[in-house]
């Protein structure tokens, strides 16, 4: 037992082939957890690294202004500091300060305790701005060297105003465009090909025997273009096995036919009628319905012909397929009623529908009891009609409800021919289904 299941799962390891899709869905899995990690890590820090120190215009802006301050201190002295000060704080918002090389202030106004405090956390221009949710304050040397300003961080010059737009951008809209573009990838590697696998299925499933999946899928080399070849390979053999059936099916309507018509002239042609005559006319008689009932039933599903649909007065329609059942089996029309309304129509083939509900008729009658009768009845649901024919026969084996539909099925029949061939129903549920509709059989239920 061991050795048995240490074989099965060492061959449950085999891995594909080099054109396999493994290997590709594979590289993009690969590809993306790359790209993700690139943005978390190597992105991430990048852009920190880009918001942590000043800017060279910004720089150049913030010196200037402590060459605007030192201007004013030669020209006015201490006045012109202050001055200038409440003229800087009024243009940014901002705290500033004039202080000489001890942090002094040159200004009569003392430095208050927590402007003390401030003083202890300042910096040079070309220093690391600090904390992201702090005000720095950056300390730039007059030209003299004797003074300098000292000033926080106008808002509008922090570089790190944008920061939270640009990791939500980095964090969250970029992977998720790289998630997007993973999925367009992944459409045009596989649900591209298996979406146009799917429609040239549904068109050869409807009839479309030319139904072929492009070469571009089909010369693939992975598990998708063997997929392609195999059904390509699948089409052209049944579109050769259905038009030698359809070649087989005109050959046969020829050459059967040939020789009952020669076997009924040679019938007719008999001085006077004996019984070998009658027997062998009635027997050609059924050869010809089963021929002709064979070859339409294949004809029904092989073609599946696209019959013209139109507005079908099912009550008018009973009464003529009635009359001519009635004449041919000398029933009267009170065996034959119809329940529904006036105004049941129904969106069908004329001739295929007549067709289907004669042959239903017929094989009713058939198996009705002596005085039965046989009830056409229905009811509206939704947008279809649910059209029923009942019978008083004895009724089916629920095994057999499902067979008596398929062909050649005669539940009893004595022989073959003697009550029918088995084909009515099915070439009548054949051609429903070419009309949108469907057949069943029911036994019917006590008290209905």
């Amino acid at each position: 037992m061991g050795p048995w299941l240490y074989a099965r799962l060492r061959g449950s390891m085999t891995l594909p082939g080099k054109g396999s899709l493994f290997w590709k869905l594979l590289g993009l899995l690969a590809l993306f957890g790359l790209l993700l990690a690139t943005l978390h890590v190597d992105l991430s820090r990048l852009l920190l690294r880009s918001v942590s120190y000043l800017p060279e215009p910004t720089q150049e802006l913030l010196r200037g202004y402590a060459r605007e301050a030192e201007a004013a201190w030669l020209k006015e002295g201490t006045a012109g500091i202050a001055r200038y000060l409440d003229e800087l704080q009024k243009r940014e918002q901002v705290w500033a300060r004039v202080v000489d090389a001890d942090h002094r202030p040159l200004t009569v106004r003392p430095l208050q305790r927590v402007e003390h405090q401030r003083m202890r956390f300042v910096r040079q221009l070309d220093a690391r701005i600090g904390r992201r949710d702090g005000t720095p304050l950056f300390e730039i040397p007059f030209r003299s060297g004797q003074a300098s300003l000292v000033m926080a961080l106008p808002e509008r010059l922090n570089p790190r105003r944008h920061l939270l737009i640009w990791e939500a951008l980095l964090q969250r809209v970029v992977p998720a465009c790289l998630a997007l573009l993973l999925c367009i990838l992944l459409y045009r590697l596989l649900i591209s090909p298996l979406e146009m696998l799917r429609r040239q299925s549904v068109a050869l499933s409807s009839g479309a025997l030319g139904a072929r999946v492009p070469g571009a899928i089909a010369g693939r080399k992975d598990e998708l273009g063997e997929l392609a070849r195999a059904f390509n390979q699948m089409a052209e053999r049944l579109e050769g096995a259905l038009s030698f059936q359809r070649q087989l099916l005109r050959d046969m309507s020829h050459e059967l036919r040939t020789p009952l018509c020669r076997l009924r002239v040679a019938a007719e042609q008999a001085d006077e009628p004996t019984p070998l005559t009658r027997r062998l006319e009635k027997e050609v008689d059924l050869m010809e319905r089963l021929i002709g009932d064979s070859l339409e039933l294949a004809w029904l599903d092989t073609e599946r012909p696209s019959l013209p649909l139109e507005p079908v007065d099912v009550p008018g329609l009973w009464d003529v397929i009635r009359e001519n059942v009635c004449f041919e089996t000398g029933w009267q029309p009170e065996r034959l009623p119809c329940d529904l309304p006036g105004d049941c129509l129904v969106l069908g083939h004329l001739n295929g529908l007549a067709q289907a509900m004669e042959n239903i008729l017929r094989n009713a009658v058939r198996h009705c009891p002596e005085d039965g009768v046989v009830r056409l009845g229905g009811r509206r649901c939704g947008g279809h009609w649910h059209l029923w024919i009942d019978d008083q026969g004895p009724g089916v084996a629920e095994e057999d409800l499902s067979r008596i539909l398929e062909p050649f099925t005669r539940l009893n029949a004595a022989r073959p021919g003697g009550d029918g061939f088995g084909l009515g129903l099915s070439i009548a549920r054949s051609m429903l289904r070419l009309q949108g509709g469907e057949l069943w059989a029911e036994n019917l239920r006590p008290g209905l």
